[in-house]
């Protein structure tokens, strides 16, 4: 899996293709048994976060695997999150992160939402008391705290506008590494995509198959008739036509699936070559974001009165 990688703004290498662990309704023997298959796969990019409940699984399955040679631990990447209710500490929320591991360190730290939640709230759908100030500028020193301590390897953001992006850099001392962001065939995130690149920031995409199986996700995109006869022009599925799309685009992918057939299906996309009637012909795809973060807006608590200012109007 050397060759799939990318190289971050940081000089640190970082796999294209990623396992997410949104655990749900999954037991951690179910999530080990995954993480475990997917590296026999060369799988080598794992993606978690404390709101997932899934760090403890992932680091239990990534030290056994390391411990009977399946990999070394130079060669895996590790993803984790700090949560809005941690915004107040960060260097305290990777060090709980990296306990429930089990790990000296991760590969890439992100600040998950640019929203600050109570320190109490340890579940994804804030209440409208449970929000608080942000106040990015104190969240990222925080950050960067714990880049200078060796905790991370990197640190970056998620579900960052291009905006947000613009307003970080204004204070920041360190440029983040990546932001991770919805981004699929029928969510291309053109405007941001291009600001990143300006900034040397790299793209992460999650839901690259708009997120089937989620309660949030979608089946239209695999289902839509220019991706299902792309794929049946290659001899290819239509889950390796829309993870192909994200990676000709310079971003990464984060696929979540714990079946073994689909995680095999998955890896395969990094074989497959679109050209250029492909692209052509997904770039006439109507968009619709999926994940559109409505809970995190209101007109008293939250620093978003509406869903598009959560977004910067890119929505």
């Amino acid at each position: 899996m050397r060759s799939y990688q990318t190289m971050l703004n940081n000089g640190e290498t970082f796999p294209i293709i990623g396992m997410g662990t949104y655990s749900g309704e999954n037991d951690r023997e179910t999530t080990e048994r995954a993480i475990r298959t997917a590296i026999k796969m060369s799988y080598r990019h794992f993606d978690t976060a404390k709101i997932y409940g899934s760090e403890p699984a992932v680091g239990n399955a990534l030290r056994r695997a390391i411990h009977d040679g399946l990999v070394e631990r130079e060669d895996i990447h590790v993803t984790s999150k700090l949560w809005s209710s941690d915004h107040h500490d960060p260097l305290s929320a990777l060090q709980q992160t990296l306990q429930r591991l089990g790990m000296e360190y991760i590969d890439m730290y992100l600040v998950h939402w640019p929203v600050a939640l109570k320190p109490w709230v340890d579940y994804p759908i804030p209440a409208e008391e449970d929000f608080e100030e942000l106040d990015m500028e104190n969240t990222w020193s925080g950050m960067e705290r714990c880049l200078e301590m060796g905790l991370c390897r990197s640190i970056g953001v998620s579900n960052f506008s291009s905006t947000k992006i613009q307003d970080l850099l204004d204070f920041s001392c360190v440029t983040p590494a990546v932001n991770q962001v919805e981004m699929h065939p029928m969510w291309r995130q053109r405007k941001l995509r291009a600001v990143c690149m300006e900034y040397g920031i790299h793209v992460s995409a999650y839901s690259p198959l708009g997120g089937p199986g989620n309660a949030w996700g979608t089946t239209s995109v695999v289902d839509h008739p220019i991706i299902q006869s792309i794929a049946h022009k290659h001899n290819a599925t239509p889950a390796q036509v829309a993870l192909r799309w994200g990676l000709s685009q310079g971003a990464s992918v984060i696929v979540k699936s714990f079946n073994a057939r689909r995680m095999k299906e998955n890896i395969g996309a990094l074989q497959l070559k679109l050209d250029e009637w492909d692209l052509h012909d997904i770039n006439k795809m109507e968009e619709r974001k999926i994940m559109r973060g409505d809970w995190l807006s209101n007109d008293t608590t939250s620093p978003y009165r509406t869903v598009q200012e959560l977004w910067d109007d890119e929505i």
